[in-house]
């Protein structure tokens, strides 16, 4: 598993903007980083920043955050 992977990313609709917005709160804590037209268009953006921004802590020396935001329920399988 890449280490981007470990951290929630998701996406949403914003009705005041009419657009979607990309999260990941474990890295991104002040709000949404990016926004698209498309739901997939947005996630995409959104795991090129997730992964820039892992690549960047780490050239910087940066300790990781610890991974910690979880989704409010778990997926069962059917």
């Amino acid at each position: 598993m890449k280490t981007e992977d470990q951290y929630l990313k998701f996406v949403r609709w914003n009705e005041e903007d009419s657009l979607y917005v990309g999260y990941c709160p474990d890295l991104f804590p002040w709000g949404g980083v990016c926004h698209g037209e498309s739901e997939e268009t947005t996630y995409h953006q959104l795991c090129v920043l997730v992964r820039a921004e892992v690549e960047q802590l780490r050239q910087d020396g940066k300790e990781l955050p610890a991974p910690g935001t979880r989704p409010m329920r778990e997926a069962v399988v059917a």
